[in-house]
């Protein structure tokens, strides 16, 4: 309270306290190294430079403030749901730090009011929003330490804007928005498993790996193949959300030769619709089919 009443002295004398005051309302507090919270703000697409002469934009920030958000949103899930498994917490997490969670948490704090960027940016409204939160939450971390940084994510971003009880419970399908996007985009997408191994007490642990247009997108792991694709579907997701990655998933298939459909292998819009078909059907369909073409061979032996 002393020291904040302090930096608040320190502000009226400031030549950037319109700047302080703005952070002031969404933080609760006077940042001390005001520079942080700009750079946070700025997107690369007008990077600046440094008195030193270095690139200046919020892309660390955003690598940091990833990270230390993770870490915050874990520690309150540990600390909310006493006695819930590791999976009901990663996927809890999941969901609160995904980027349409994290794009609208922007907007209901003001952030997106504030981030500097190029009319000529294409990510405006696809990630944009949620990049800078995270390289917000990197300059409070910097600027202030962990414990605010967590009083003020738990405080001023949970508190008034989430329901982890109702989120904990709300399933989100993300192979099914990866269809989804692949479908209208006219992307190839693959599911492949590439690894079955046992844990510790010998259940069965599948990774799943997806590729976009031949390209690794993300990886995932569970205790079922749709679990693993779940995961795996979330992490490519997020990558698609980045720009690099993006262009080069439109270059892949720009030099990929004419392929022909194969019909067993389209997605239908009713399947889309509904969700998707699941892995245990998929199998069993597989199963079945299998079996049928063994029938046969013996009898026409």
């Amino acid at each position: 309270m002393l020291r904040n009443q302090i930096d608040k002295i320190r502000v009226l004398f400031n030549k950037k306290r319109d700047s302080y005051l703005c952070f002031y309302n969404i933080l609760g507090f006077y940042p001390r190294n005001i520079e942080l919270y700009e750079q946070a703000l700025l997107h690369k697409s007008i990077t600046q430079r440094s008195e030193e002469g270095k690139l200046v934009n919020n892309e660390r920030l955003e690598f940091l403030g990833d990270a230390i958000l993770d870490a915050i949103v874990a520690d309150i899930l540990y600390e909310r749901f006493k006695g819930k498994r590791e999976g009901f917490l990663t996927n809890t997490r999941s969901k609160i730090v995904q980027r349409e969670t994290l794009n609208k948490l922007a907007v209901e704090i003001g952030l997106d009011k504030l981030i500097k960027f190029a009319s000529r940016s294409s990510s405006h409204n696809s990630y944009m929003y949620g990049n800078a939160f995270e390289a917000f939450i990197g300059a409070i971390y910097l600027d202030q330490g962990y414990l605010r940084c967590k009083d003020f994510v738990e405080k001023r971003i949970i508190t008034p804007f989430i329901d982890i009880e109702k989120l904990s419970k709300k399933e989100v399908n993300f192979k099914s928005k990866l269809i989804e996007w692949s479908q209208k985009n006219k992307m190839e997408v693959s599911f492949e498993l590439i690894e079955q191994s046992y844990d510790s007490e010998n259940n069965p642990v599948f990774q799943t790996e997806i590729r976009v247009e031949g390209l690794s997108a993300g990886t995932g792991v569970g205790y079922s193949k749709k679990e693993s694709q779940q995961h795996a579907a979330q992490m490519a997701l997020d990558k698609l959300m980045d720009e690099d990655f993006n262009e080069e998933v439109k270059k892949a298939k720009n030099n990929k030769l004419p392929m022909i459909e194969s019909p067993d292998h389209t997605i239908t819009k009713e399947e889309i619709k509904a969700g998707e078909l699941e892995s245990s059907a998929i199998d069993e369909a597989e199963s079945t089919h299998n079996k049928i073409a063994e029938t046969a061979i013996e009898s026409a032996n």
